[in-house]
């Protein structure tokens, strides 16, 4: 009973992450059809791109396969070849087209920053938070922001120590967030996360 069980356990894992792919990959389609869409591409240009991801796709592929390297040989060869999908679309774009895009992305991060002032906004109003708490919250997210980048790029750890890093981090958040609210804040915080994640699960 108890292998029947683990079983269901590990082919339900495996079907929940097939679906989250399947949407990742939709999603970066839909990206990429609306920026080609937005740039104006040319027939020309959208087939010498697809080129391009279909190559970069592939080298990806074989590098996962490849075993004998070590953890910081993988991410150099990874970080070249994005360097090297980068440069081959910024090479078939036109001046006007690279404008253009550098544009999309500037209006990208200022949306997201945008959409992060509303979060914060309305967690602010749902919970109750005073102006204190806000601060606190915002310098603990600038933290954590800057503990990342600094996991990231630190090429002396290898996946396991990068992986019980970030559980630490996470770990660390945690305990922060329970020191900045109340009892009562943290039970109306669980509750809207329970609706966000139901929200999620709906679509």
């Amino acid at each position: 009973m108890k292998r029947i069980m683990l079983a269901v356990m590990a082919l339900v894992m495996v079907v929940f992450s097939a679906s989250a792919q399947h949407k990742r990959i939709q999603k970066h389609g839909q990206h990429k059809k609306a920026m080609a869409h937005q740039l104006n591409l040319t027939d020309a240009q959208k087939a010498q791109a697809k080129a391009n991801h279909e190559q970069f796709k592939k080298q990806m592929q074989e590098l996962n396969k490849n075993e004998s390297i070590t953890v910081k040989e993988f991410r150099d060869r990874k970080e070249a070849l994005r360097k090297n999908q980068k440069a081959a679309m910024q090479a078939l774009l036109t001046p006007e087209q690279k404008a253009q895009m550098a544009q999309m992305k500037a209006d990208k991060k200022a949306k997201k920053q945008e959409q992060m002032a509303k979060r914060m906004e309305k967690m602010k109003q749902h919970l109750q938070l005073s102006d204190d708490q806000v601060a606190k919250m915002k310098a603990a997210r600038e933290g954590l922001k800057t503990k990342l980048e600094a996991i990231k790029n630190n090429e002396g750890l290898d996946r396991l120590q990068r992986k019980e890093q970030l559980m630490a981090l996470k770990k660390d958040q945690k305990a922060q967030m329970d020191n900045i609210l109340t009892a009562e804040q943290k039970e109306k915080m669980k509750t809207l996360k329970h609706k966000r994640s139901a929200k999620t699960e709906a679509k």
